[in-house]
Parts: structure tokens; sequence; C-alpha cells
């Protein structure tokens, strides 16, 4: 099924979310925003971590959270060892919400119409996958070039 693989995708993913941010040179750079750049790592880890809690963790497992999507930008010198823990919390409530995500839900439109149209669930999982490694992409950048490699 999908979410096997999706489920994997995602914990694969998040797992490299956190060797990315465990590769800093320095740990404050996490949060050095620099010319060009708009979003420092550890704002860019906070958003993924808010993102997939909210519209993976509770609106398809009904785990609570509370996003505050606000914060996840504006928030700065968070502990790498919260973060890394944030990112473990995500990977379980992915895992779990998409354990109990059958293949009819699957195929269903997507509870909420995030974008002003309406999508099924399989397609907004794929979304946030792809959402998942544009900002990967971007730590990945952000750390190299601070870290001078």
């Amino acid at each position: 099924m999908i979410q096997d693989n999706l489920s994997q995708l995602f914990e694969r993913d998040l797992e490299k979310l956190k060797q990315e941010i465990t590769a800093y040179t320095n740990e404050a750079d996490l949060w050095i925003i620099q010319d060009g750049i708009s979003n420092s790592a550890g704002n860019l880890s906070l958003h993924l971590v808010g993102n997939l809690k909210h519209f993976v963790g509770k609106m398809l497992g009904n785990i609570p959270y509370e996003r505050q999507r606000d914060k996840e930008f504006s928030d700065k010198n968070i502990p790498l060892s919260v973060l890394i823990n944030s990112i473990d919390e995500t990977i379980a409530a992915v895992k779990k919400a998409l354990e109990n995500l059958s293949g009819d839900e699957i195929k269903k439109i997507f509870p909420s119409n995030v974008f002003g149209y309406e999508m099924t669930t399989e397609y907004f999982l794929l979304h946030l996958l792809a959402h998942l490694n544009y900002h990967l992409g971007q730590i990945n950048y952000h750390r190299r070039l601070l870290d001078g490699e």
C-alpha cells in the first residue's frame, strides 16, 4: 500500500533532517540568515515539524497538536536537542497516522482545502513529502554555505 511507502519515505527524510541539522559545525549557525536566504535552518526545521504534525498527525491521525505557524518562523535559538526531539515526535506521529489510514481514506478528498482547490489525501501527502525535501535541500545548502563547503 502507498501508505507504507509514504511512511518509510517520510521517516527516511525526517532522519535526513536530523542528520543535516546535527552536521552544523556550530549549533548557533542553525539560526543565521544570510543575504539572499529568507529562513534559517532552525526555522525551516520548526516549519517542517509544525507542517507535518498538523496536516498528517492531527488532521489524518487525530493526534492532538496546536500549530502556531508564525512561531515556526519567529522563534530563535531553540536548542538542537529540542529540535531533534520534535523531529522524533513528528516521525512517530506521521507513522501512526499513516498506519491507521485505510486504502479508501487515502483516495478521499483531504479534509482541508489547503490551496483553494480539492485534492485527494494521497495527492496532498505526496505534496507534503515534496515540500519536506524542498526545505531539506535548502537546509543542506544553508549548512554548506555557512561551513564553507
